[in-house]
């Protein structure tokens, strides 16, 4: 495996480059641009990277799919961390294009949901197509292939273009949730401000089935941040679940949720524990009564002397 490089959601100009220059190892690592998140993911499988960045929620538009999807299915891999970007567009052009120039414009899938308003009213008779990334549409873009594209402006230098407008965004204060993802080890250390990851598969179709799996979470006090269901490819009808649960593995109410949720699904998938980005310990909301590693301890201890006879 080669420890040093660290593969991303490329060609060079993608917000997911930035966001990875955000982490401190990025300056000791061999950054390598793959095509497609599937590309990057299958660096790691293979061994070709240590690890990879790549987005996996939007807060426009929520969960990127292609991410979701390759965490769920294919050899196991693991989150080690996250990082939120705050995005904006601008709109990349060859020098000396108007806006009255553009009759078509390229990028990610994912920035659509995005800038669709100020297309509507700036742009209205303008064709979307959609390219890999944002980088790689304003690469299309310097090859003559579309007229712009929606990027990174910092992405414009690189492909010999211009931000004819910058700071397009439908929603203030956009952000994109991007993970570092390596191959099954040891999670890190609790921080006290953590999140863990899990895919859920359904035992049968029944009425209630969901509601047993979330209750697993509910009666233990874990408070679920994120849960998105996604097919399973078994036929119509048939789905998983990604959540996202606050607290780490270590945590007894964590563990026993998870423990729980072994018991009554087919299949569960631990994809991490790792630290929440930009949240700290004292940040966290304080744990309900009775939630506490001191109190599960307790009632383990408990149940111990009630079985040997000392309650």
């Amino acid at each position: 495996m080669s420890a040093t490089r660290y593969a991303y959601l490329g060609p060079e100009g993608t917000f997911t480059e930035v966001a990875l220059r955000t982490l401190p190892e990025a300056a000791t690592r061999e950054l390598v641009p793959m095509v497609s998140v599937p590309a990057a993911l299958d660096a790691v499988r293979s061994g070709a990277a240590a690890a990879a960045l790549v987005p996996i929620e939007n807060s426009v538009e929520g969960g990127i799919t292609a991410t979701l999807d390759e965490l769920t299915s294919g050899e196991p891999l693991m989150i080690y961390r996250e990082v939120l970007l705050s995005i904006s567009f601008a709109l990349l052009v060859r020098p000396g294009t108007k806006i009255t120039d553009i009759k078509t414009v390229t990028a990610h899938p994912a920035a659509q949901p995005q800038v669709r308003n100020w297309m509507a009213a700036n742009l209205p008779d303008v064709t979307w197509e959609s390219s890999a990334s944002n980088a790689d549409g304003a690469r299309l873009v310097q090859e003559g292939r579309y007229d712009a594209a929606f990027a990174g402006e910092f992405a414009a230098a690189t492909y010999g273009l211009v931000p004819l407008v910058t700071e397009i965004h439908d929603a203030v204060n956009a952000q994109t949730r991007f993970v570092l993802v390596g191959r099954p080890a040891r999670p890190a250390a609790p921080t006290g401000a953590d999140k863990t990851s899990v895919v859920i598969w359904l035992g049968d179709d029944h009425p209630g089935a969901l509601l047993e799996l979330l209750q697993e979470f509910a009666v233990r006090g874990v408070n679920l941040m994120l849960i998105q269901s996604r097919p399973t490819g078994a036929g119509i009808g048939n789905y998983c679940f990604a959540v996202d649960a606050e607290g780490h593995i270590s945590d007894r109410r964590v563990g026993e949720a998870l423990m729980g949720l072994k018991r009554i699904s087919p299949n569960v998938r631990f994809i991490g524990s790792y630290p929440r980005a930009e949240v700290r310990p004292e940040d966290v909301s304080p744990l309900r009564a009775g939630t506490s590693d001191t109190e599960f301890v307790a009632a383990s201890d408990w149940l111990a002397r009630c079985q040997d006879g000392r309650a």
